[in-house]
């Protein structure tokens, strides 16, 4: 393994093995299309059954209660796949068939009939599921034996994840809002399967690296237990705690499927249409898994030692906070969509026009430029040994050209700029691309803070930023379907998300692999993305809601209630300080 490791490391690219490129633009596609995708999908439910561009005509509720549960099921779908790499298939298997089955989705997708559309989403979550896990697994496994360069590893493919999600926004969603939802999904198909065609040619890069479970690794693991953490018993799963598992999966899944299927189907279909002590079948049902759950969590960390004990606890108190994140932050793609479309004056005319059109051309071709020169790196390195896999990754790119300078040309085109309601998630990725490299400063300088005051920070920005539209929204009456805020709103919340998020995603997960024990790495994980899962579920609920405050109070309103509830638990984050360092016993 030392010796396959260090061969990796013979043929480099800026300083990383070439292989690292490979992963880095494979993933680059596949954030293409999975973010391409997402940004129409609420455009393309909501839209009307007639004009230029028909949707589905479906109400804002019932976009976002599907939108929210396939979210949640992408998330769910990781610790299949997860599963499956590790034990059966290995992690190249997985990213191949993950792949392969996101490229049929999203070719189902482009059929748009309502068959295809939920056979699509289907396909993309156990896609995602076998997918997204295993790159990140294989880039462990590569830099194994080098961990003084696996920081700056992660920083690259990291950019590759924010490139692929900025170019799948700008460019799926430009063509789906001003040609057609076809073509949206399906250029998010086609990059997909560039992905898939590029990692398949030139996976023998990685040497043995992902091909199957190999018992080197995980002796590898077992050693590097021993190393880093003292002495604790093992506590393993008996059958009925395994029972009780199975019965949360089964609980969650129901719940998540069946709240869209039967606000869809106007209660025609309704899995759980019972009352039991006054609940409805939906609220009891979802109320009974997670008590299981927090019984059966609680119960096993109150078997392990002290300390192991309290560093979990500090784990499952930040999952609590990613879980709040994650359903605020998750309004990007749904209610602020809306907010974009039906409520901001996207029509620019004159010099704001010109302004836009100009920025708007440099942020498309600036980055594509710099992406480009990457790849002629990579092909010095590599297109001796893999000219078809470098042949099909400079299609992909001589399209994407085409593309990007077509949209340019015909924006200068038109006298009236209309700005595509997707246009403004693009801002997420243009942010994070631009300040990260402040935030990873501030990191490693002397003002660096305890993880609990980065979780309370980083909510209060994501409050802050839902301020600005609070501030912004204002004068819209209660009831009103449309209005014309400034865009202006709407770029100062994706401005301070940003912040929020460079202060609690890169964090979290970093802190799960430092307080817990290499041997239960993978149950804390699970706890960890099913929060993430929950909150997507959660956010697309407190997306309906918000179409009842709005017709009721405002949508005004609802955002004051996002932004009160967000600031105080940054608070209470922040003033948990003493009590969260006493749990994490030494660990920064």
């Amino acid at each position: 393994m030392l010796h396959q490791s260090n061969d990796l490391f013979k043929t480099k690219v800026l300083g990383h093995p070439a292989g690292l490129f490979v992963l880095f633009f494979t993933e680059m596609w596949e954030r293409f299309s999975y973010y391409g995708m997402r940004a129409l999908l609420i455009l393309f439910f909501t839209a009307s059954v007639l004009g230029e561009h028909p949707g589905w005509g479906w109400s804002r509720g019932n976009a976002l209660a599907l939108f929210g549960s396939y979210t949640a099921l992408v998330y769910l779908s990781t610790m299949l796949g997860g599963y499956v790499a590790d034990n059966k298939i290995g992690y190249r298997k997985s990213v191949i068939l993950g792949a392969f089955l996101m490229t049929l989705g999203h070719a189902s997708m482009a059929v748009e009939t309502p068959w295809s559309i939920y056979t699509g989403l289907t396909l993309l979550v156990f896609g995602t599921g076998f997918f997204k896990p295993n790159m990140t697994s294989m880039i462990a496994l590569m830099y194994k034996d080098h961990p003084e360069k696996k920081d700056g590893a992660y920083t690259i493919f990291y950019m590759g994840v924010n490139a692929g999600a900025f170019f799948g926004i700008l460019l799926c969603g430009y063509l789906g809002e001003k040609v057609g939802w076809s073509l949206g999904f399906g250029l998010a198909g086609i990059f997909m399967l560039f992905g898939l065609l590029q990692f398949y040619f030139t996976q023998n890069i990685f040497g043995n690296i992902g091909l199957k479970p190999g018992k080197i690794e995980k002796g590898a693991d077992a050693a590097q237990e021993a190393a880093e953490h003292d002495p604790d018993k093992r506590v393993p799963f008996p059958g009925w705690q395994l029972a009780i598992i199975g019965l949360c999966c089964v609980i969650g899944l129901v719940w998540i499927i069946n709240d869209p299927v039967s606000k869809i189907s106007d209660g025609r279909i309704n899995f759980l249409r019972f009352n039991i002590f006054g609940l409805e079948g939906a609220d009891f049902t979802i109320l009974t898994g997670l008590a299981l759950f927090f019984f059966l969590l609680f119960y096993r960390l109150g078997k392990y030692s002290l300390i192991t004990r309290q560093r979990l606890y500090a784990v499952t108190i930040f999952a609590s906070f990613v879980f709040v994140f994650f359903a605020i932050f998750e309004q990007a793609p749904g209610t602020l969509t809306i907010f974009a479309k039906d409520y901001t004056n996207r029509v620019l005319e004159g010099n704001a026009g010109l302004i836009f059109k100009i920025v708007n051309s440099l942020i498309a071709v600036v980055p594509l430029g710099i992406i480009t020169w990457v790849l002629m790196l990579l092909f010095r390195q590599t297109f001796k040994n893999y000219a078809l896999g470098n042949i099909i990754l400079s299609c992909s790119f001589i399209i994407i050209w085409g593309i990007t300078l077509w949209m340019v040309v015909r924006e200068f085109s038109v006298e009236k700029t209309e700005v595509p309601a997707s246009w403004f998630s693009i801002l997420n990725s243009l942010f994070i691309i631009t300040l990260a490299p402040l935030f990873s400063k501030i990191w490693e300088s002397r003002f660096n803070p305890p993880a609990n005051v980065k979780f309370g920070v980083g909510l209060i920005l994501l409050g802050v930023g839902m301020a600005a539209l609070v501030v912004g929204a204002r004068h819209i009456p209660a009831g009103a379907n449309t209005a014309a805020v400034s865009m202006i709103w709407l770029v100062l919340v994706y401005l301070f998300h940003t912040m929020a998020e460079l202060c609690i995603s890169p964090v979290g997960l970093s802190y799960v692999s430092k307080l817990v024990p290499a041997r239960m790495i993978a149950f804390m994980f699970g706890v960890w993305y099913l929060a993430v899962a929950i909150a997507n579920k959660v956010a697309g609920i407190l997306g309906e809601n918000a179409v009842e405050i709005a017709a009721k109070d405002g949508i005004s309103y609802f955002f004051l209630i996002i932004t009160v509830a967000a600031v105080i638990i940054g608070f209470i984050a922040i003033s948990l300080t003493p009590v969260i360092r006493k749990l994490m016993h030494g660990i920064k």
